[in-house]
């Protein structure tokens, strides 16, 4: 499973011109489920992006998390993570999840980030979203939880 996580100032997904999910200071997480992938490395996943230590403390030091100060967490799938390019300029997506998978693994991960943490929104999946944020800091850290018994193409 892939996340590309950003510290944000505020965060907002529009579908048809309507706003669907929005928080103010947190983390927008753009997800990918992989082939092969299963609730194992969402949860793994969720665990560590809750915990993630990227927030200032009163030192100004990232050593705070998500959890500490209460933040939001805006959830977008986003299978383009999973993009290939080593066969050219045109990118393969053969390794993301099919959708019916991707989609389960990601209602399975947003009701467990529901569970774990007050402040959770979320994009729609396999819609075309404008992800709108203003990244502060700017933070953008990549997150990779893989399933071993996976092989990755190349």
């Amino acid at each position: 499973m892939i996340g590309l996580v950003q510290r944000v100032s505020e965060a907002r997904v529009v579908v048809d011109g309507r706003v669907i999910g929005e928080i103010g200071a947190g983390l927008l997480l753009l997800l990918c489920a992989e082939r092969g992938d299963s609730e194992v490395q969402a949860d793994k996943l969720l665990a560590k992006l809750l915990k993630l230590r990227i927030f200032g403390d009163a030192d100004g030091k990232m050593n705070r998390s998500v959890q500490d100060t209460g933040g939001g967490l805006l959830v977008v799938s986003q299978f383009t993570l999973a993009a290939d390019l080593s066969g050219g300029n045109r990118p393969s997506f053969g390794n993301a999840a099919p959708p019916d998978e991707g989609r389960r693994l990601y209602d399975y991960f947003v009701e467990r980030a529901r569970a774990a943490h007050p402040v959770i929104a979320t994009g729609e999946f396999a819609a075309d979203m404008k992800v709108q944020l203003v990244n502060d800091g700017p933070v953008t850290i990549p997150l990779s939880i893989r399933n071993p018994s996976s092989t990755p193409t190349t």
